[in-house]
């Protein structure tokens, strides 16, 4: 009991530094706060998908499940950014001729999209398919690995569902706004 409690303390000032580490880098990659903060999101459209699975699996926190936010963290932040950066190439592309109008707003929004559909799911199905395994094990260590595995699936779900609907979207009004 002491140990969880010191282990809960310890993870109530890691996941907020490891989010705002998060922030800070993607700042320096973007020098942007509105595109690093639409890359962020996808980390809490992460969390929920791993907060619904680890429910369903009946898990409490612990650090084993903390540690395995801490990865999806990663990953849906890794997916988010390509997401943007394809789509930032493509409305590049599209201001190459002249002045940036809706509709090249528009088929650059959907160009830069289509483009990240087949590399994103990739990315989860092996993701997915890799944690596979742990699930279906019952050896030593499966008692850890198994509340590690469980927040990294369903965020890999719903942060799919985000990163290739919801981010094209908030990527376009941003944009759109900008050009007004």
């Amino acid at each position: 009991y002491e140990f969880q409690q010191r282990a809960r303390k310890r993870m109530s000032v890691l996941i907020p530094i490891v989010v705002l580490i998060i922030f800070v880098l993607l700042y320096m990659t973007f020098h942007s706060v509105g595109e690093s903060a639409m890359i962020l999101l996808a980390v809490v459209y992460a969390m929920t998908g791993g907060l619904i699975l680890q429910h369903l699996f009946g898990y409490d926190f612990s650090v084993a499940v903390w540690v395995g936010y801490i990865a999806l963290f990663g990953v849906a932040v890794e997916t988010g950014v390509v997401m943007v950066v394809y789509l930032i190439e493509a409305l590049k592309r599209k201001g190459e001729h002249g002045p940036i109008t809706l509709a090249d707003l528009h088929d650059a929004t959907m160009e830069g999209s289509v483009l990240r559909v087949r590399p994103k799911l990739m990315t989860v199905a092996t993701t997915m398919i890799g944690l596979l395994p742990i699930f279906w094990s019952s050896g030593v260590g499966a008692d850890v690995m198994k509340p590690i595995a469980t927040p990294i699936v369903g965020g890999m779900i719903t942060s799919t569902i985000h990163v290739l609907i919801i981010t094209p979207v908030i990527f376009y009004l941003g944009q759109r706004w900008k050009l007004k």
